[in-house]
């Protein structure tokens, strides 16, 4: 039988995060930060390395996501944390707050070569979900894409519309961002 589990990322988990992400350990890889935080902010906790940035916030206080395993390898990676907390988006005005409510935010999903197409994505959203709801999160919201036909896989992070409705989200609006020339949705899903 096979086991699920997740886990925040944190220091000590911090090699399993980069084994989803970037298994061969390239320095220019975006370590999940192209989304998150501006170049500036990247220098300062990474002293210029992007490694150095993610090894930072997988060490901090921040959510900087969770890293799903099944039968204790690890096999998927989400990007969710507080909106606030994530200058990037926050600062955006392509992806702007629908209203008022502190939601967290699912930035980036990922699932690890050799992997993809067993199931991991939906295991991966409701560990984050999980994650968001035990730290008081009262919504969690997504922006994904709605594809026509196949998605462009250079473009596969920012998740589909089907991945997040099979999970509970609803579209609640349109952002003004484009992905692979698609417009971007806002799904939000209410906890508590």
């Amino acid at each position: 039988m096979t086991s699920w589990t997740t886990h925040p990322v944190t220091t000590e988990r911090f090699d399993d995060f980069a084994d989803v992400i970037n298994p061969n350990r390239r320095s220019t890889h975006c370590w999940c930060l192209s989304h998150r935080l501006r170049a500036k902010e990247i220098d300062e906790l990474g002293d210029g390395s992007r490694e150095g940035a993610a090894r930072a916030l997988a060490g901090g206080r921040q959510s900087f996501g969770v890293v799903t395993y099944r039968d204790e390898v690890p096999v998927g990676w989400c990007h969710i944390a507080p909106r606030a907390e994530i200058s990037r988006l926050s600062a955006s005005r392509l992806i702007r707050p629908v209203d008022e409510v502190a939601v967290w935010s699912i930035i980036c999903v990922v699932v690890r070569g050799g992997h993809r197409r067993t199931g991991v994505t939906e295991h991966l959203i409701e560990g984050a979900v999980a994650h968001a709801a035990a730290h008081g999160a009262p919504a969690v919201e997504a922006y994904p894409v709605d594809p026509a036909g196949r998605m462009d896989v250079t473009m596969a992070f920012v998740g589909t519309r089907s991945m997040f409705a099979r999970c509970g989200f609803q579209v609640i609006g349109e952002t003004d961002a484009v992905a692979s020339r698609m417009p971007r949705l806002v799904m939000r899903r209410t906890l508590g």
